[in-house]
């Protein structure tokens, strides 16, 4: 038969609350209860007549508590499927049989937040109740598991409208829950413990699912598994979609290369960044990285690595954004930017980016360590007769931040620390380049004494030459072609500076 009628039921909760109607319904349908300790004491507080499970199982609880519900006589009673030979070995070990589990775990996650005593959070790994559970769960053709105070309504809707009887899709239902808050409760136990590993893992709980309002697309649905809250503060705005999401994502990612560089500012399209600069103020900075693409900057994510202020706040507002991040704002200048009211602020608390990369595709999915490599002028390995100079030499190393941000193929053009030319996204680097300069001219910008990045290396002597036509005058790129010496080669004989990294940046 599909349809049980709970006669019996364990609970044992941490949380309490919500908790009354449900035992008060229960005693309105006659159904046998068995708990413990502290649950037992508020139950029998409400009036409920309760059987201890230590009188059950003829054990105390022992160990402080670690081992209660461990025995046979209770996992017997949940996990015996309702066939005679189960039955007949619960009757010839004197072990009642359990329709309806409600348990819910030890608050783990609540407590890594408070406290940073290891031995205190390990005493918050549940081991009953997850194991109760997960039982009953199993067994949901016979038992009813509620493994959460957030199916106490559904609970006490089938109690009530069915009076204390449920359909086999009832119990399905719960048993997918409860399968849910078991994962989730390992998930959180295990990222505690992955916490520093260099290992990377892909596990990640579906409980935290925040819905968007879509995804990439309007006919797409989308979800965001995570916890915003721990990187940004959300100040004001519209909710935030899939496509802001992944650009959020690409615009923490290319501005925290530049937290510790002076004032900056980052325009990003599409995960691109159409303008990047570095000033003395962060006005300046903003005024830079607008003027190297002021088109694509429209409908876009702004990122800064300091507080806005009211004048940069000012000139901002003056166009439209999808998101501004930054890790302050003034009051002034917040209650400005504040007043267009789906424009979305966000105020950044961490920096953070996962060591890890993860990727689906085809019938899997793909891991990989984060592109975390930062070259610094040391690392540089002068392969030209000249050397850059010291300007040209900080050009390149921001030029490196900033290819190594943008979708493969590309090419970077900068100068005085900023972003004046990029080509990105194409099939081949001579295209990149072209690209890279005719945006450049585009918006204005003389390339004579410019420098350029490449996210690779170039597998002919083109690229240089179509650079030195335009008035490039240093060049950085990871080398490792069989016809690097003919890039070299020509650098030389055109008085070009060249240097190598030795790492390469593809993004796809």
């Amino acid at each position: 038969m599909s349809t049980k009628k709970i006669e019996s039921a364990l609970i044992s909760v941490y949380h309490k609350d919500g908790l009354e109607p449900i035992v008060r319904e229960l005693q309105r349908l006659g159904v046998r209860l068995y708990s413990t300790g502290g649950t037992q004491s508020f139950l029998e507080g409400l009036g409920a007549q309760v059987e201890s499970v230590e009188s059950l199982t003829s054990y105390p609880s022992i160990l402080d508590g670690r081992v209660k519900t461990l025995h046979p006589k209770v996992f017997g009673g949940i996990l015996a499927r309702r066939e005679q030979s189960h039955l007949d070995q619960l009757e010839q070990y004197g072990i009642p049989s359990i329709g309806l589990v409600i348990v819910d775990l030890y608050p783990f996650e609540e407590t890594v937040a408070a406290t940073s005593d290891e031995a205190a959070i390990i005493e918050k790994i549940d081991i009953g109740g997850i194991s109760l559970i997960r039982a009953a769960a199993k067994n949901f053709g016979d038992v009813v598991v509620v493994p959460s105070k957030a199916e106490y309504g559904m609970l006490l809707k089938l109690l009530q409208e069915k009076h204390g009887e449920t359909e086999l899709a009832d119990r399905r239902e719960l048993a997918r829950r409860a399968f849910l808050v078991s994962s989730h409760y390992d998930t959180a136990i295990f990222h505690y413990f992955n916490r520093g590993s260099e290992g990377g893992a892909f596990k990640h709980s579906i409980l935290q699912a925040e819905p968007l309002r879509y995804g990439e697309n309007p006919h797409q649905s989308g979800v965001f598994y995570g916890k915003l809250d721990n990187m940004f503060e959300k100040i004001c705005g519209k909710e935030l979609s899939y496509n802001n999401l992944v650009d959020i994502d690409a615009a923490v990612g290319l501005m925290r290369e530049f937290r510790d560089a002076g004032p900056t500012f980052a325009i990003l399209k599409h995960t691109n960044s159409c303008g990047v600069a570095s000033r003395p103020g962060i006005l300046e900075a903003w005024e830079g990285a607008l003027a190297a693409d002021n088109i694509s900057a429209f409908g876009g994510i702004l990122i800064a690595n300091c507080s806005i202020d009211l004048a940069t706040a000012e000139e901002v507002d003056k166009i439209f954004y999808e998101v501004l991040i930054a890790p302050a704002f003034e009051a002034d200048a917040l209650e400005l930017l504040a007043r267009k009211k789906k424009r979305i602020l966000l105020r950044i608390k961490d920096w953070h980016v996962n060591r890890r990369s993860f990727k689906s595709l085809l019938n899997g999915v793909i891991e990989q360590d984060t592109d975390l490599s930062t070259e610094t002028e040391e690392a540089l390995q002068l392969v030209t007769q000249k050397a850059p100079t010291p300007a040209e030499v900080e050009d390149l190393l921001f030029a490196n931040i900033c290819v190594k941000h943008l979708k493969s193929n590309t090419i970077v053009l900068a100068r005085d620390k900023q972003l004046i030319g990029m080509g990105c996204g194409q099939t081949s680097r001579v295209d990149a380049l072209k690209q890279a300069i005719l945006k450049a001219k585009a918006f204005g910008f003389n390339l004579q004494g410019a420098v350029m990045a490449s996210d690779a290396f170039f597998p002919f002597a083109d690229s240089v030459e179509i650079a030195c036509e335009a008035g490039i005058t240093a060049v950085i790129q990871p080398g490792g072609s069989i016809k690097d010496q003919d890039s070299i080669d020509f650098c030389n004989e055109h008085g070009m500076a060249m240097v190598m990294t030795g790492v390469r940046h593809f993004k796809h």
